[in-house]
């Protein structure tokens, strides 16, 4: 996939084009339809399928009090765009010129002048152009005006339409199962490695810390079983605490990845601090508590590493050399 950092970015030579627009965040299952079709379309009309999308999110540079937080960071999107079968992304620096343009101003110079669309492919519900003035009938209107074709997408969806709200919502509950059957894919949260208080270690679990400056939506406190991915594509099964320990009387939220069968003895150059890792929540095992007691949190610990081992691996609690399972883009 090609991509292009606004509009000097684009080829001269590029010929026509078969276009879809939206911040395609979390790029769920519903994202993935009208990527699919866009790229049959492509075919159809001998074109190149292209995705056109906007940093930052339209949102925060409208309303950032009432943005909701973001499911991916734009390094994810592009990653998960990269997936789907596109020819090439182009990403709009959304700022308040490319706001001001109406409609029809955002079609001629956009999608006819810039990159020859020779058909669109969106969503009923598309709004574009200054003061979301544009509809999907509007776009329609000035397909026929400027010579390219409309095509529709129907919600996607059994009893609920895909939608981001939909996996923040999940997220937001901890549902991480939910969230996955939207996405398609488990949630996954990317940032640096950073030392902590080093609390888990001297309990006998060392973790992975990741940054606060972390991309990606972090669901609701508790314990996951999950996976980490680090800079060299291993993936790791973890057990993963989401939370502000309260037994310690914690106050900032952080994401803490315990490696199962931690392979320092096993793995030449383990050592994850400093390395930009991703992290996926598989399933949620249970919510956060404030134990009375360093030995009941160990206890509980032990049992929340067996139940993440038995969920990622569908084993028995037992020692064993852990997998080193490459890093595979679902």
């Amino acid at each position: 996939m090609h991509y292009w950092n606004g509009l000097d970015e684009v080829p001269q030579e590029l010929g026509p084009t078969a276009l879809t627009i939206g911040n395609f965040d979390g790029v769920h299952r519903g994202h993935q339809e009208v990527l699919r079709q866009l790229v049959a379309a492509a075919v159809g009309y001998e074109a190149s399928a292209v995705a056109i999308s906007f940093d930052p999110h339209p949102l925060q540079v409208h309303r950032p009090q009432s943005c909701p937080v973001l499911l991916t960071g734009v390094e994810e999107k592009i990653n998960r765009l990269a997936t789907t079968g596109i020819d090439a992304l182009l990403m709009l620096n959304y700022d308040e010129h490319l706001a001001s343009r109406t409609a029809e101003e955002f079609v001629a110079e956009y999608l006819v002048e810039a990159l020859h669309a020779r058909v669109v492919v969106v969503g009923h519900d598309v709004r574009f152009g200054s003061g979301n003035s544009g509809s999907f009938e509007t776009m329609v209107e000035l397909g026929e005006k400027h010579g390219f074709t409309v095509l529709g997408v129907e919600d996607f969806g059994q009893d609920r339409r895909c939608s981001s709200t939909w996996v923040r919502e999940a997220l937001a509950a901890g549902d991480v199962a939910d969230a996955r059957e939207v996405l398609g894919r488990p949630h996954a949260v990317l940032g640096a490695v950073v030392h902590g208080e080093a609390r888990g270690r001297e309990l006998g679990f060392p973790t992975a810390n990741l940054s606060s400056t972390s991309e990606g939506m972090i669901p609701a406190d508790g314990v996951y079983a999950g996976w980490l991915t680090d800079e060299r594509g291993r993936r790791w099964p973890a057990a993963i605490s989401v939370g502000s320990n309260p037994t310690f009387d914690g106050y900032q939220r952080v994401v803490e990845s315990h490696v199962i069968d931690r392979p320092d003895e096993r793995i030449e150059d383990f050592d994850l601090y400093g390395q930009h890792v991703r992290v996926e929540f598989l399933q949620r095992l249970r919510g956060m508590v404030n134990f009375d007691g360093i030995p009941l949190l160990i206890r509980q610990m032990e049992e929340d590493v067996i139940r993440a081992r038995q969920v990622l691996l569908g084993d028995d609690p037992q020692e064993h050399d852990t997998p080193v399972i490459p890093a595979v883009e679902s």
